[in-house]
């Protein structure tokens, strides 16, 4: 008899980490503050934030939606107002949206990320329900260690 796949599918996986929903199972709640996500999913346990680096792919989804979201704006401000351009609020509207949309869209790319990161490697040791996670027993003592 095969093993049943319990894994969601690659689309339900993106779809959570873009409603800032744990990817694995979908529970919520994965952020103390706007700024703040917890180290693992209260509900199933898969750990978001991996180690050292592991938030370098989280950033560079940060930078570019920043980037298009930027390149957008300015495109879309000099269609309008080509050919006379007035350079000062083009300049500051650009600016304000290098500032905003990275502290807004920073939960997000976290989550985003966290799906990407399933989808490469999926459970690792240290996720809750791996028997891999539980720490080895100390002999003669009846205790782990």
């Amino acid at each position: 008899m095969a093993a049943v796949d319990d894994r969601p599918g690659t689309f339900l996986v993106i779809l959570r980490g873009l409603t800032r929903r744990c990817p694995r199972c979908g529970g919520g709640r994965l952020f103390r503050r706007w700024f703040t996500m917890l180290p693992s999913c209260p509900r199933c346990g898969l750990v978001l934030q991996r180690g050292e680096g592991a938030f370098l792919g989280s950033l560079a989804i940060n930078y570019g939606v920043t980037g298009v979201i930027f390149l957008a704006v300015l495109a879309g401000w000099l269609v309008v107002e080509l050919p006379e351009v007035e350079l000062v609020p083009l300049m500051l509207t650009c600016a304000l949206v290098c500032v905003v949309m990275p502290l807004g869209f920073f939960p997000f790319a976290k989550t985003i990320w966290a799906s990407i990161d399933l989808l490469l490697h999926g459970r690792r040791a240290g996720d809750a329900g791996d028997s891999e996670s539980a720490p080895p027993e100390v002999p003669g003592t009846g205790t782990s260690s």
